[in-house]
């Protein structure tokens, strides 16, 4: 069995395919379940465990599956197939990373390293919601579940020995960032936040700190926009009431799971007329993205994305190399530790197999002496004999390799010879 990962990121694909290959959370367990029905046989990649995390920064499948190589070309085909994206689109974008190279991802992707923010945490949070959803649709298995607990074990600990999270800028803070040098300042202006999820929780807080006089939430279900609205002071209203209310705003950050723009460019052109044309700043934080691209060209609105914040915040980044070497190093340290007990899983067929043809051997002997007993022999010549049926059968398949040595290279028979020897704890030659 192997551990692979296949996907793509920030740092790889540009947000016009991330959308495309984004999931949505109602895909997801669908998508895990096809994933293990179609390509389960070993031809197809013998594909067991399966979880997919989808961020706005990255897609990633989660696999252990028996033959690399045919589950690559799989979970590709799948991805065209199901995304309706080609094969040259995504051919130079992926990336397919087995064993060693998968954990150490895992390991770098929950502590932050991998993140367009620096030591964020957020990805903690939404690395276990995939892996839940993942439980849930019976997708994890023993290799992957213990993956991930080792996982969320090691990015707690690089967050608790290194500073990898210290001076760090998030996206929240980035926009506000942005939002300053467009307005100067806040305290004049009204701001409407689209969605209810934690990152426009966290946005709130952000933008709430700058006092802006009025603030807004809107929602799909009203009541979760209440529920963040009397959090932060603010009032709630649905999305239908969008194109009534959107001039009435400055600043828009919109983060939703819609898999179609909230924010069409008619809506916005006719905000802005009703505006008298000033200027409207626009986080789209969403991926697949809530506001349509054709919006960015209006002269009058600053629209940014996931990767235009990701610029502003890669500012921090020259003062913490040393905390990010340490990191690195430790993660080196724990994906090793994590080899081992992969390794030693593996062998565990090897040595079922080995306990039955000894408990095999054992039973044969014991049936002879039984029958000994029975005869009327004595217990002493019985235990004797019984004892060397053992001996000779325990140490009959190691003499026959030994014996069989002629056949083998030198370097195969000292390699032979050695296992032998540590083996029956025997250093003599």
């Amino acid at each position: 069995m192997n551990l692979l990962i296949l996907g793509l990121n920030h740092t790889t694909a540009p947000l016009s395919l991330r959308e495309k290959l984004a999931f949505g959370p109602e895909e997801l367990e669908s998508s895990i379940n096809m994933i293990r029905a179609m390509f389960g046989a070993p031809a197809c990649g013998g594909i067991k465990e399966v979880a997919i995390l989808s961020t706005c920064n990255r897609t990633e499948i989660y696999c252990a599956a028996e033959e690399p190589s045919a589950a690559f070309r799989s979970l590709q085909d799948f991805l065209v197939q199901s995304k309706h994206v080609s094969l040259t689109e995504l051919e130079e974008q992926l990336y397919f990373l087995v064993q060693d190279d998968a954990i150490r991802h895992a390991f770098r992707v929950a502590s932050g390293l991998d993140s367009m923010v620096l030591g964020e945490t957020q990805i903690v949070g939404q690395m276990k919601k995939a892996v839940k959803t993942a439980s849930h649709a019976g997708g994890l298995g023993l290799f992957l579940n213990q993956l991930f607990q080792k996982t969320y074990a090691v990015a707690k600990e690089v967050r608790s020995s290194t500073e990898i999270g210290a001076h760090s800028i998030s996206l929240a803070a980035a926009a506000v960032r942005v939002a300053n040098r467009i307005f100067g300042s806040l305290s004049e202006s009204n701001i409407l936040f689209i969605g209810a999820g934690e990152m426009i929780e966290l946005c709130a807080a952000h933008f709430g700190a700058q006092n802006p006089q009025k603030v807004t939430v809107a929602n799909r279900t009203v009541a979760r926009a209440q529920a963040l609205a009397d959090q932060v002071g603010a009032n709630a209203v649905s999305l239908a009431e969008l194109p009534e209310i959107l001039h009435n705003y400055d600043v828009v950050v919109s983060c939703t799971a819609s898999t179609l723009p909230i924010l069409g460019l008619g809506m916005v052109q006719s905000a802005v007329k009703k505006r008298r044309y000033r200027p409207i700043f626009m986080v789209d934080l969403a991926v697949p993205r809530d506001i349509e691209q054709e919006v960015s060209s209006l002269d009058e609105v600053y629209v940014y994305t996931v990767d235009d914040l990701g610029k502003v915040v890669q500012s921090g980044m020259e003062g913490r190399k040393a905390a990010v070497a340490l990191a690195e190093e430790l993660i080196a340290k724990r994906v090793e530790e994590f080899k081992n007990w992969f390794s030693s899983r593996e062998s565990v067929p090897q040595i079922l197999l080995l306990q039955k043809r000894a408990d095999d051997l054992r039973m044969m002997e014991l049936e002879k002496a039984k029958k000994a007993l029975h005869k009327g022999e004595s217990v002493e010549n019985v235990l004797e004999t019984m004892s060397k049926g053992l001996m000779k059968k325990y140490i009959h398949d190691p003499l026959t390799v030994m014996r069989n040595t002629q056949s083998l290279s030198e370097e195969d028979y000292e390699k032979v010879l050695d296992l032998l020897q540590r083996f029956y704890h025997y250093h003599g030659r």
